[in-house]
């Protein structure tokens, strides 16, 4: 047997973690000094929306947020115990191109593979962030429930990481301005002329622009064409949605997509509030697998996407999916 563990980037929902088995390790944010526990393993949907909207609300306000990484020694401390319980370590990390988190965790597995080289501690850079992340943990969850060894496992979930897409438009620019990916007088003005862009994470992990529009709806309705044009079975897929303090936008998109295609399910939450604080409330993104993360269209499914589909159908099916209670 072996033991699933994420960050809280992964930002999969307490009930869900719990569902799924899968062991959360949280980041801290400091916020106007104090420190936050991003992650709160014994929340509901509702009560997490709650404190979405409080978080979001109080930098909209003007709160000072500082984000950090997860410790080398408590990713150490994590693996060990696990390992001494006599189960192996399969660890999904957000993205190396964003945080340094993946990287902390490999000096881990390094330190413990020294004294324990038998030891089986698997690491899987997700490239992403967000559901992105989790969605693959929740697959990862499914399989072994049927059975799948950890080594069998592992190859699966990085075939699939990068076909995972996620795609986001933001609220204010002013916060893509704070980490650098915009200049300030890029973002003044871009608020001015009401331009939205659409963001997504590249192949190689880095958050890239896609493409600008004009005001938030448009935005938003092209989130949901990106989405539909590009999802591979989607009959298969869980589909993720995290939202900054923007929960009937997300609403809408759900019904939006549920009108062109059919999923097999959703999950929708409060953006994470590490990574959600760089990029701002209001910000929409949603994750989803598709051919590649080029977003060129689905098109003729390649030999590599007839495989996702065929693991995705065998996923199909397996009632491991707890229903969203808005659904």
């Amino acid at each position: 047997m072996f033991q699933i563990v994420v960050d809280s980037g992964a930002n999969i929902p307490a009930e869900l973690v719990r569902h799924y088995n899968i062991r959360v390790l949280s980041f801290i944010n400091i916020t106007d000094g104090r420190p936050l526990i991003c992650f709160q393993p014994d929340l509901t949907l509702e009560e997490e929306r709650a404190k979405g909207h409080e978080y979001y609300d109080s930098i909209r306000h003007g709160m000072q947020v500082q984000t950090g990484l997860i410790g080398c020694g408590e990713f150490e401390d994590c693996f060990r115990e696990i390992l001494e319980a006599g189960d192996d370590v399969l660890y999904l990390s957000i993205s190396s191109g964003i945080s340094g988190t993946f990287n902390a965790s490999r000096i881990a597995q390094n330190a413990i593979a020294e004294d324990a080289p038998n030891c089986r501690v698997r690491l899987i850079d997700t490239k992403n962030a967000s559901l992105a992340t989790g969605i693959l943990a929740i697959y990862a969850s499914e399989l072994r429930a049927q059975g799948k060894d950890i080594d069998e496992v592992v190859p699966v979930i990085s075939d699939l990481v990068p076909r995972m897409n996620g795609v986001f438009t933001v609220g204010d620019l002013r916060y893509l301005a704070k980490t650098g990916r915009l200049t300030g007088s890029k973002a003044l003005i871009g608020n001015l002329l009401s331009i939205k862009p659409i963001l997504r994470g590249d192949r190689d992990g880095h958050i890239v622009q896609y493409k600008k529009c004009h005001g938030r709806k448009a935005a938003i309705n092209t989130l949901v064409s990106l989405v539909c044009d590009n999802v591979v079975e989607p009959e298969s897929q869980i589909l993720g949605i995290a939202h900054a303090d923007a929960y009937e936008e997300s609403v809408y998109i759900m019904d939006e997509i549920s009108k062109r295609i059919k999923v097999r399910g959703f999950i929708n939450t409060t953006y994470d509030f590490c990574t959600g604080s760089h990029v701002g409330p209001d910000t929409i993104a949603l994750f989803f697998l598709g051919r590649d993360r080029e977003l060129e269209g689905a098109g003729l499914l390649s030999r590599a996407s007839q495989a996702v589909s065929a693991q995705l159908d065998a996923l199909r099916g397996e009632g491991h999916l707890k229903p969203h209670p808005d659904h």
